[in-house]
C-alpha cells in the first residue's frame, strides 16, 4: 500500500470528482480529495467506510496558498504524488448580454485560475514520479453557444491543457483533458433542473478519467470528448 500511486482531486467531495475517487480507491490507489464544504467531504469519507487510503482536506482550488496546502498535505499523508485530477468547476447558468456579473468573478477564479494553480503547486513532485496532470474541461470549450461566459472558461481550460502539455512532457510529466458533454451532476442545480435529453452518469465519465490515468508509461492521451449518445452538439 505504500508504494501504491497517489491521486490528489480537486472538487472530490461529489459528481465527478467523487466518482473518479472512489475508482481511484477501487483500482489500489491512495485518493486526496479537496472542497470547500467540510461536511461534504465527511459526508463522503463517512460514505466510503473511511478507508485508509483516502484523505479529505478542506479548501479553496482558487487560493494558491491552500491549493499548495493541499499538495503538501498529500506528501506528508501518502509520500508521493503521481496524479492531480482538477476537477473543481462551476457555471452560472448566465449568458454575457442579460446575466448578473456578480457571480463571474468566482467561476473565471474557479473554472481557470484553480486549474493552473493546480498545476503550478504540483508540477515538482509530479515530476518526481513522471506522472499526470487531468484537466476536467467541457464540450463547452470546443463548441460556440451564445452568450456562454462558463463555456469560455471551459475554452480557457482546453488551452491550458495543451500549453501545459508543451511544457511538461520535457520532464515525463503526462496531460489530459477530460471533456464531458452533459452529466447529471449537481452541476446543474443551479440551472433548475436537468438538461434535455440522455445524459451522462459521473461513473461513466469516471472511466474516462481512470482509463487516461492507468495508460501504460510513456503513453500520453491528450484530449478526450465525451458526449452521452444523442447530444449533436
Amino acid at each position: 500500500m505504500t508504494d501504491s500511486p497517489v491521486a490528489l482531486i480537486t472538487g472530490g467531495g461529489s459528481g465527478i470528482g467523487a466518482a473518479v475517487a472512489r475508482q481511484l480507491l477501487d483500482a489500489g490507489h491512495r485518493v486526496a480529495v479537496t472542497g470547500r464544504g467540510e461536511e461534504r467531504l465527511s459526508g463522503f469519507a463517512d460514505e466510503l467506510g473511511n478507508p485508509e487510503g483516502l484523505l479529505t482536506i478542506t479548501g479553496n482550488a482558487a487560493d494558491y496558498d491552500q491549493v499548495r496546502g493541499a499538495v503538501e498535505a498529500t506528501l506528508k499523508e501518502f509520500g508521493r504524488l503521481d496524479t492531480v485530477v482538477a476537477n473543481a468547476g462551476f457555471a452560472t447558468h448566465d449568458s454575457v448580454a442579460e446575466g448578473d456579473p456578480a457571480g463571474w468573478t468566482e467561476m473565471v477564479l474557479t473554472n481557470v485560475l484553480g486549474p493552473a494553480l493546480l498545476v503550478r503547486a504540483s508540477v515538482d513532485a509530479l515530476k518526481e514520479t513522471r506522472g499526470r496532470i487531468v484537466l476536467v474541461g467541457s464540450v463547452a470549450g470546443f463548441v460556440n453557444t451564445p452568450g456562454n461566459i462558463y463555456g469560455a472558461t471551459k475554452w480557457a481550460v482546453t488551452g491550458l491543457a495543451e500549453n501545459t502539455r508543451r511544457q511538461v512532457t520535457e520532464w515525463g510529466v503526462g496531460v489530459t483533458l477530460i471533456a464531458p458533454g452533459r452529466v447529471e451532476t449537481p452541476f446543474w442545480d443551479g440551472y433548475g433542473s436537468l438538461p434535455p435529453g440522455h445524459l451522462l452518469t459521473a461513473d461513466q465519465i469516471a472511466e474516462s478519467v481512470v482509463w487516461a490515468i492507468r495508460q501504460p508509461a510513456g503513453v500520453d492521451i491528450n484530449t478526450v470528448v465525451v458526449r452521452p449518445i444523442g447530444q449533436p452538439n
